[in-house]
């Protein structure tokens, strides 16, 4: 079912829920041009000339989700995957804007890559797709890049993606430039020399299996430094994912002095631990690589507090020739763009979470550390929707889905939470079945 943003769309007879505001209503929701005509019980049967009806009975109307954090190959490994096959892969997981790591080949660390993404997913893409920058040229972390212009050319931030910057001097300058033109750096807080030849949490397990270990201070260590940085420069940062209740008690500190300090937790935290890794399940493989359970007991405790701002697919596709080998000498990365909802909504079956608290970690709160409109239901805001069941149940089958790499980690599991139509800009770029 394809409909074009120029035919007004209605929504009809859905549960309408902006996480914004926390408002919950039924009715129905129109769509035209673009943006939000009005939703709720007060349009309830309006029907604009020309427009298509899609019936939500049942369903739950809310904001697309905006996920922070994707690798995607292109360009320089397309054959893990391409920007319209993540597109495809984003609309099916009710992923209505994704911003794409500057990890490629080339590096995104010249404004003309910037230009050429931003082209290249016009053209191709199914649904919003928006590059991150790179901090440092080639990713090196040695010299700072041309962050002010490629900000300019389009970037919406500024990273060395799964690379993180370990010279403190380099670190600072970034700070300083980006905070003179309201730049946002976002940084992997995980210390090299400390992981070393670890592969997964350090503790009892990891001794058990055999394998070395990453210690939690690779993050924190990494983290306190960067927010000592923060402090002495006034600059914005996020930390792109943290993993341990030791960096959750740092981030606290923090926001208590007044830092603008931001943070995100990959859904693989959330709602996986250590113990899931098993008989060395390479996709399960990560950086920064599954905790103890206490630790996502904690990154949950957190989310539901609103310490924690926002949710990440860390979508990172590997091909076979880079996940089956041994665990020890594999890649890092699984694939998250389309089933980061329906993991997300484990945590609200188990009471953990509520619906509201995990939709706004998914959509407002990014919207608004990246400044987009996005993010909520209102009139005149961008018609980026989504429609799901989050009772029905399925089985993932890592065949059907749209990226084109299959390294999920969520390899058979059940799961509640199905996506049956995503709304980009006014338009029904995905339909379920």
């Amino acid at each position: 079912m394809s409909v074009s943003a120029l035919q007004p769309l209605v929504l009809a007879n859905g549960v309408f829920l902006d996480p914004a505001t926390g408002r919950e209503e039924g009715g129905d929701l129109i769509a035209d041009a673009g943006v939000i005509r009005d939703f709720g019980h007060a349009v309830r049967g309006s029907r604009p000339d020309g427009c298509t009806v899609v019936d939500c009975r049942g369903m739950v109307v809310a904001p697309g989700l905006i996920d922070m954090r994707a690798f995607v190959g292109e360009p320089g490994a397309e054959h893990r995957e391409t920007l319209a096959t993540a597109s495809h892969a984003a609309a099916a997981g009710g992923v209505t804007t994704v911003v794409c790591m500057p990890d490629s080949s080339p590096a995104v660390d010249d404004p003309a890559v910037v230009d050429y993404l931003i082209r290249r997913a016009r053209d191709t893409a199914i649904v919003r797709m928006l590059p991150a920058a790179a901090l440092t040229k080639g990713l090196h972390g040695a010299e700072m890049a041309e962050i002010r212009l490629l900000t300019e050319a389009g970037a919406v931030f500024l990273t060395d993606g799964a690379r993180s910057v370990t010279n403190a001097q380099v670190m600072r300058r970034a700070l300083t430039y980006a905070r003179d033109f309201g730049g946002l750096i976002v940084h992997h807080c995980e210390d090299p020399d400390l992981v070393g030849d670890g592969v997964m949490n350090e503790g009892e397990l990891a001794s058990r299996l055999g394998l070395h270990g990453v210690p939690r201070e690779a993050e924190t260590i990494m983290l306190e430094r960067d927010l000592r940085l923060v402090r002495l420069t006034g600059g914005r940062y996020h930390a792109a994912m943290i993993s341990c209740a030791d960096s959750l008690a740092i981030i606290e500190r923090a926001r208590s002095e007044g830092l603008n300090v931001t943070c995100g937790v990959s859904i693989n935290s959330l709602t996986l631990n250590e113990n899931d890794i098993g008989p060395y399940r390479t996709f399960l493989k990560l950086s920064p690589p599954l905790r103890h359970e206490d630790d996502r007991l904690a990154m949950v405790e957190a989310l539901a507090e609103g310490l924690v701002d926002v949710v990440v697919s860390d979508h990172n596709p590997q091909d076979v020739e880079t996940k089956r080998l041994p665990f020890a000498e594999c890649a890092d990365g699984a694939i998250g763009l389309e089933t980061m909802l329906a993991a997300g909504l484990r945590l609200v079956h188990a009471g953990e979470l509520e619906l509201a608290a995990l939709l706004r970690s998914m959509s407002t709160r990014p919207a608004e550390i990246l400044g987009l409109p996005q993010g909520r239901l209102a009139k005149g805001a961008p018609a980026d929707l989504i429609v799901f069941d989050p009772e029905e149940p399925f089985v993932l089958d890592p065949a059907a889905l749209h990226s084109r790499s299959k390294n999920t980690p969520f390899d058979g599991a059940r799961l509640q939470g199905v996506v049956h139509h995503t709304v980009v800009d006014g338009a029904l770029v995905y339909s379920a079945g």
